[in-house]
This record gives structure tokens, sequence and C-alpha cells, in this order.
């Protein structure tokens, strides 16, 4: 079955990705087309990256990288839950992915976002770094605003029509992972 990871793409301290990644996980593990898996950055407590040799050598040192690197492989895909922080996403989902490469490579990734824009420029530069990880970006995300689906910008209650989007976008990537995989094979 195909196994989709959900990244909380957050480690900030009274974060609002926590309710959005656990919203987006409970409705993906309702479906019975792939498996779903919610990853916590916070979990893997991922230094600014300390690895000496490029990522896309494979070559990792250290332990964290090699867990980091174990848990990635073992997705067909992903959701990415982001904020948008100053135009573009976390620091700590950009250096959790910056850790690695061939783990990325033919894999498709979808993302659902937050922010005062519903994080959209933020989905729009992790867009950037997926193609250049030889990932498939998936056209339908969740743009999550946090003046229409928080109350006082910080307890999350989406709107109905977020579900749809998210049904959308967890197809998308479902259906691209499952296409991607004779590359992965290889």
């Amino acid at each position: 079955m195909t196994k989709i990871g959900i990244i909380l793409g957050s480690t900030r301290p009274g974060r609002n990705g926590e309710a959005v990644a656990r919203w987006v996980n409970d409705i993906a593990v309702r479906r019975d087309d792939a498996e779903f898996e919610l990853i916590d950055l916070l979990d893997y407590r991922l230094p600014h990256l300390d690895e000496i040799v490029p990522p896309s050598l494979g070559q990792y040192s250290q332990p964290h990288t090699q867990a980091w690197a174990r848990k990635i492989d073992s997705f067909d895909g992903f959701v990415m839950v982001t904020p948008e922080y100053n135009h573009s996403t976390s620091g700590a989902l950009k250096n959790a992915i910056d850790f690695l490469y061939a783990e990325w490579n033919n894999k498709a990734v979808g993302f659902v976002s937050y922010g005062s824009a519903g994080g959209t420029r933020a989905v729009e530069h992790l867009r950037l770094v997926a193609a250049e990880l030889q990932m498939a970006d998936v056209r339908a995300q969740v743009a999550l605003s946090l003046f229409h689906d928080f109350v006082n910008f910080s307890e999350f209650k989406p709107t109905e029509f977020q579900v749809d989007s998210l049904n959308a976008t967890l197809d998308q990537v479902i259906a691209w992972s499952e296409a991607l995989a004779p590359l992965r094979a290889k």
C-alpha cells in the first residue's frame, strides 16, 4: 500500500501547525487508499545542517541524519504542513529538507499551509525546492487563513471548504505517488 508521510513543518513553541497537522492526519487516516503517518520535526531534533559531505552523495555521518533518512526513505509521498514566516516556509522545515537528497527523489508532495495570506508564498518557495529534489508537487493545496480558519489567530477551526481542498490534495498526492513508483524502483 502507498505510504504517505504528513510532515509537521514547525517546531515553534505554541505552534498552530500541530492542530493543523493533526486535522490533516485525522482526515487522511479515514481513507483506505493509502497508509498515513504524522511526522513531527520535533521528534528528530535536527540541528542546523551539520553534515560535511553534500546530501546528494548520500554519505550521512551523523546518527540524527541517518534516522531522518530512514524515516523519509520509507514513504512514497508527502504532505508538508507549513507555516508562512516572512514570505517563506519555516527554517526548521527547510533545514530538515536540506539534510537529504535521494530520499526525496521521485516522490509526490502536496502542501497544507497557513498564515495571514493562507501560507501560499511559503508553498511557492517549497515548490521550487521540491523541483530541485526531483519531487512531483501536486497542483491542489490547502491554504488556511489565520483570519478565517482560526479563532483569535490561534484556535484552529477550519471552514468546511477546507476539507474538500484537503481531500483533493490527498487524491493527487496518492495518484502521483503511485505513478512514480516505477521510477523509485530503479
